[in-house]
Parts: structure tokens; C-alpha cells; sequence
């Protein structure tokens, strides 16, 4: 069976960083296991970064670590069109084309209303708990 790629959304990252219990950290675990692969691309990148040196979760030891894995395990994708804007807020366009670009099947997010716009392009944006759901994790 060929891996799901996906667009993490930054609130799945940081709820995963938060609580260690629950689904987001459950996912983010399953990284290696090859059911699924993320995409990022620099702006991605550069989110993620912002959000985790901004809250008291993670030292920045553990931010640096936790950005170098991500960037490893990782489909790294350059985007070379822009759509914006497509959706209410200009970050959560940068995800969308980032999963149109690496042709991700999903966006995984808390905020599903917010990427309604990705089911032209044919992804589907789903909760961690879903996605889980849908890998069998």
C-alpha cells in the first residue's frame, strides 16, 4: 500500500508538544513507521518554528531537535505558484499549497472549516483523530 503524504497544520503540532497523551502526540509518534509521510516546505518550516519558540512547552534544545527530526523524516516540497488568497487566513493558505504541491490527500488539522476550499483540489482536511482513523494507528 503506498504511504499517505499529509500537511501537518501548525495547531496539530503544538497540541502534540502540549499533552504527550493525546492524539496529535500519538500521530507525531508514528512518524517512522511509514503509514504516512508530512510534507513541509521552508514557510512551513518557519511556522512551526515560530509557534514552538513562542509557547513554554519545549526548551529551545527540544525545538531544534523536534524541527531537525521533522525536516528528516520528511517530503520536502518547493512551491513554485501561489493561490492567494483562498482562505481566510494567509497562513493556512501557505499549508494548502504546500498539500496541492506535494500532492497531499490530507491536512491534518483541528481547524477543518478554516481549509473547506482544499476538497476542489481533492484533499481532505481531517482531525487527528480521523486521520488515526484512517492509517489504523
Amino acid at each position: 500500500m503506498p504511504t499517505v503524504r499529509v500537511v501537518l497544520d501548525t495547531n496539530v503540532l503544538v497540541s502534540a508538544f502540549r499533552s504527550r497523551e493525546g492524539v496529535a502526540f500519538r500521530l507525531f509518534s508514528l512518524l517512522r513507521d511509514g503509514r504516512f509521510e508530512i510534507s513541509v516546505s521552508v514557510p512551513l518550516v518557519l511556522e512551526y518554528e515560530d509557534v514552538l519558540r513562542r509557547g513554554p512547552v519545549l526548551s529551545e534544545e527540544e525545538t531544534v531537535s523536534v524541527l531537525s527530526f521533522l525536516c528528516s523524516v520528511a517530503h520536502r516540497q518547493k512551491i513554485f505558484f501561489l493561490w492567494r488568497p483562498g482562505l481566510p487566513d494567509p497562513k493556512d493558505d501557505m499549508v494548502l499549497e504546500l498539500a496541492v504541491a506535494s500532492r497531499a490527500r490530507y491536512i491534518v488539522t483541528y481547524n477543518g472549516r478554516d481549509f473547506a476550499a482544499a476538497e476542489r483540489f481533492g484533499i481532505q482536511a481531517v482531525t487527528p483523530k480521523a486521520f488515526l482513523d484512517v492509517i489504523g494507528g
